[in-house]
């Protein structure tokens, strides 16, 4: 994988991504419509029944910007003097002190204005996995602009998701993470739980042939403000 020339301020983030061309990469490609390694469109999976293609591409629009991943760290600017490439080093650093996780059986679930894949029974590894990654890598993290902290809505939250985003510049960490794979934005509970039974049949057979496991981390760019971001590095957890 090759980096793309940086923006003046590109923002980068840290996700679990299937290896390219593995089962689960394909699934979540041709779900989302998107190859985000390429950066190109790909054959999307039909809508599921009752969905209309012009409602589909809709639902699927923002994770197919973001690409087919769990999130590990949310997205941020590099701070000053911190290039590229010591952002991959230390990505390494971390990557080498972590051990892969099996994923178990992923289910979907429907949540408040989305639906996504879990993975149930591996919560307080894949916690332990996130956590690492936010902390560790959080020296190389610019503050929150005053834009940037605005759209993240603090008013909205309770104090401690008000000091996890002023620490660690995202709300859901640590103990508030939740891993999830994202497949749609659903606000309608009828229309959510049609893809949430559209992708359960479709990653049942998956599973029990292809049984998921976090055994990388994925560094992905946003080059420019609302530009699809790109998955750019792939750095394997220890195996060890």
């Amino acid at each position: 994988m090759t980096e793309p020339t940086p923006s003046a301020s590109p923002r980068w983030a840290v996700y679990f991504a299937p290896a390219a061309g593995s089962p689960w990469w394909r699934f979540g490609s041709t779900w989302l419509g998107r190859d985000e390694i390429a950066d190109r469109p790909v054959a999307q999976t039909p809508p599921p029944a009752g969905i209309d293609g012009a409602r589909w591409t809709a639902m699927t629009e923002a994770p197919r910007r973001y690409g087919f991943h769990a999130t590990l760290k949310a997205p941020f600017r590099l701070a000053d003097g911190v290039s590229a490439a010591d952002l991959r080093a230390a990505l390494a650093a971390t990557a080498d002190r972590l051990r892969p996780v099996p994923l178990g059986a992923l289910v979907p679930r429907v949540f408040d204005g989305w639906v996504a894949l879990t993975a149930p029974h591996a919560d307080e590894p894949l916690a332990e996995l996130a956590a690492a990654c936010v902390v560790e890598l959080d020296a190389l993290r610019a503050p929150l602009s005053a834009d940037e902290l605005a759209r993240r809505r603090p008013h909205s939250l309770d104090a401690r998701g008000r000091e996890l985003l002023l620490t660690y510049g995202y709300p859901q960490v640590l103990e508030r993470f939740r891993f999830h794979l994202t497949l749609a934005a659903v606000d309608d509970p009828a229309l959510a739980e049609r893809v949430r039974a559209a992708a359960e049949a479709a990653v049942a057979s998956l599973g029990r042939e292809h049984p998921a496991v976090l055994d990388r981390l994925c560094l992905f760019v946003e080059p420019a403000p609302g530009a699809p971001l790109r998955r750019v590095h792939d750095v394997a957890l220890a195996r060890g």
